[in-house]
C-alpha cells in the first residue's frame, strides 16, 4: 500500500456501444446492444441507456430482444475498437512508462514511475486531465479511479461510472469498502459469493470481520487469506507493464447444433488453422493443444494432448486437435467448439534441431548451410498446408461473447456468418477495415451468382459503407433483397435514411471515419 493515491486506474465507459454511438449521431441517447446477433449470440457491451431495460454483457442476445425490442443490435467492428484504443493507451503512456492494459478499454497507470504526482492533488489533477485528454482526442468518456493500490482504483473507477472520477485517500479504505457488497472484491465470483451468503457474510466490512481463520476455513488457505487482505484494503501488487501470454485460443458457437462428424471435423481444423494464425502472430509456440467441445445439453468437455517439444506447425496442431475430437462423443450434437494452445515458448521444436545441426557443423569445421541431404528423404516430410479460409469460410473473428458462426443464410457477429459446408458454391467477402465482414457475395459453384440462395449480397447490421452518390453512411438492416442505410458521420446530426437492391453496383463497403478530426481511427484495418 502507498501513502499517496498515485496507482490510476481507468476504464471506458461502456466501449464498444460508445464507439458506436460516437461514429452513428442517429444511436446518441438510444439503447445501443453489441454482440452476436445470431440465434446463440451474446451481449459483448450494452450503452447505459440498455442497461436501464436490464440488458448486460454476457447476456443471451435472445434475452436482450425480449428486454429491449426497439434496441439497436449491432455487429462488433473490432479494428475499430483497437485503432481507438491505441490512442487512448497512448496518452497512458505519456503520463508514466508503466502501463498496465488489462483489455482494449481498462488500464492500470503507475504515476509515481512516470513522474507525475506523488501526492493527492497531483494525482487528481492529472487524473482530471486524463480524463479531458481522452474526450477531445476521441469523443468518448472514461471513468478514473485514484489510490494507493491496483485493488482500490479499480474499485474507485467502478464507483465512478460514468464519466466520473474517484480518489480514495490512504487511511479511508476499510470505512468506504464496509458497505459495498462482497461481489465488489476481485476474485469473489456467483459461487464464492453464495457460499459466503449461506455464511450471512454479504458485505466487505463483514468479510473483514470475519477473520483470516474463518475464511481459510471456508475457502482454503490461498483464497482466504488474499480475500481477508483486500477486505482490509490491503493489496501490494505492483503495476506490470508487460504481462506473460499463458495460452492462446480461439472458439466459435454455433447457431444450430452440429451433428454431423465430417462437419464438425472440418471446423475443428479450421478452428486449428485460427489458432495457428493468432499463435505465430503472437510470437509463440507451444506444446500443449487443448480442444474443448459443448454439446447440445451445455455440458463442457476439455481433452488436451502434450506434444514433445513446443510447435507452431498448423499440421501438427490440426492433426493433435483431430486426435483429441476422436475420444469425444458428439452423437447429440454440438453448439460450440475451440481450439487452444498452452505451454508457450519463443522457440519451435524445428529450432533447436536447427541449433543441434549448427553445431555438429561448427564441431566438423563446416560451414552448417552448406550442408546438403544425404538422400531423397532427408529433408523430411513437407508440411506444407493451405491456409485456412481459402474455400471461402467465414469467420466471426471472437474469442468469447460475440464470437458465433451463423446457419446458412445467417447473420451472425462477423456481419455474414454464411456457411461454406453444405451450401451452394463459396462465398466472396467484401470486408471493411474494421476487420467485419462487411458483405458477401453469393456464388454458384461455377463461379456465376447463385441461383435459388438470393442473388447479390448480405449486410452486417452496423456495418460501414459507401454510396457513390450519398456518400458514407452505416447498415441499419437488410432482408428481403434490399438493404436500409442511414447517411451521417461522426460529428454531423442524424442522417437520412435510405433503401437499395442488396446488389447496388453503387453501394460498398467502406472504412469506419474517424470518431475525431483525422485520426488514426480513420486508418483502422
Amino acid at each position: 500500500m502507498r501513502s499517496a493515491p498515485t496507482i490510476l486506474h481507468l476504464d471506458m465507459d461502456a466501449f464498444y456501444a460508445s464507439v458506436e454511438q460516437a461514429s452513428k449521431p442517429s444511436l446518441r441517447g438510444k439503447a445501443v446492444i453489441v454482440g452476436g446477433l445470431g440465434p446463440r449470440g451474446v451481449v459483448a457491451t450494452a450503452s447505459y441507456e440498455a442497461r436501464r431495460f436490464g440488458v448486460h454483457s454476457a447476456m443471451p442476445m435472445a434475452q436482450a430482444r425480449r428486454l429491449c425490442p426497439n434496441g439497436a443490435y449491432l455487429i462488433p467492428r473490432f479494428r475499430l475498437y483497437q485503432a481507438v484504443s491505441e490512442i487512448v493507451m497512448g496518452l497512458l503512456r505519456e503520463l508514466s512508462p508503466l502501463v498496465e492494459p488489462l483489455s482494449l478499454d481498462e488500464a492500470f497507470v503507475d504515476l509515481e514511475a512516470g513522474g507525475v504526482a506523488f501526492d493527492s492533488a497531483a494525482a487528481r489533477a492529472a487524473g482530471e486531465r486524463l480524463r479531458a485528454d481522452i474526450r477531445a482526442a476521441t469523443g468518448l468518456s472514461g471513468s478514473v479511479g485514484l489510490a494507493g493500490s491496483k485493488m482500490l482504483a479499480k474499485v474507485a473507477s467502478e464507483e465512478a461510472k460514468p464519466a466520473g472520477l474517484l480518489l480514495i485517500e490512504p487511511g479511508t479504505e476499510r470505512e468506504l469498502l464496509a458497505p459495498m457488497s462482497v461481489r465488489t472484491l476481485p476474485g469473489v465470483g456467483p459461487v464464492t459469493g453464495q457460499h459466503l451468503r449461506r455464511a450471512g457474510i454479504t458485505t466487505v466490512g463483514e468479510l473483514a470481520e470475519a477473520g483470516e481463520d474463518e475464511l481459510v476455513r471456508m475457502l482454503g488457505r490461498s483464497h482466504g487469506v488474499g480475500l481477508h487482505r483486500m477486505a482490509l484494503g490491503l493489496d501490494d501488487r505492483p503495476v506490470v507493464a508487460e504481462r506473460d501470454t499463458k495460452s492462446v485460443s480461439v472458439e466459435d458457437t454455433f447457431d444450430v447444433d452440429l451433428h454431423d462428424r465430417v462437419r464438425i471435423r472440418y471446423e475443428v481444423q479450421r478452428l486449428a488453422d485460427r489458432c495457428v494464425g493468432r499463435l505465430r502472430d503472437s510470437g509463440h509456440s507451444g506444446r500443449t493443444i487443448v480442444l474443448k467441445v459443448r454439446r447440445y445439453d451445455f455440458s463442457t468437455l476439455t481433452r488436451s494432448e502434450t506434444l514433445r517439444g513446443p510447435t507452431d506447425d498448423v499440421a501438427v496442431v490440426r492433426e493433435a486437435a483431430a486426435r483429441l475430437l476422436e475420444s469425444v462423443d458428439t452423437t447429440g450434437g454440438v453448439r460450440l467448439l475451440g481450439v487452444g494452445v498452452s505451454g508457450l515458448a519463443d522457440y519451435t521444436q524445428e529450432d533447436l534441431f536447427a541449433f543441434a545441426l549448427a553445431a555438429e557443423g561448427e564441431e566438423a569445421g563446416s560451414d552448417p548451410a552448406g550442408l546438403e541431404p544425404a538422400g531423397p528423404d532427408a529433408a523430411g516430410p513437407d508440411t506444407t498446408t493451405d491456409p485456412a479460409g481459402a474455400d471461402g469460410a467465414v469467420e466471426g473473428g471472437l474469442d468469447g461473447p460475440a464470437g458465433v458462426v451463423g446457419a446458412p443464410g445467417a447473420v451472425g457477429a462477423s456481419g455474414a456468418g454464411l456457411d461454406p459446408v453444405g451450401g451452394v458454391g463459396g462465398a466472396q467477402v467484401s470486408a471493411g477495415a474494421d476487420g467485419s465482414a462487411a458483405a458477401v457475395e453469393v456464388h454458384g459453384a461455377d463461379g456465376a451468382p447463385g441461383e435459388g440462395v438470393g442473388v447479390g449480397r448480405r449486410w452486417g447490421a452496423g456495418s460501414d459503407v459507401r454510396h457513390a452518390v450519398y456518400g458514407a453512411g452505416w447498415v441499419q438492416g437488410s432482408g428481403v433483397g434490399r438493404v436500409t442505410v442511414r447517411f451521417e458521420r461522426p460529428g454531423s446530426g442524424p442522417g437520412r435514411v435510405r433503401t437499395f437492391r442488396v446488389d447496388d453496383p453503387e453501394l460498398t463497403p467502406s472504412d469506419p471515419l474517424p470518431l475525431v478530426g483525422d485520426g488514426p481511427a480513420a486508418a483502422a484495418g
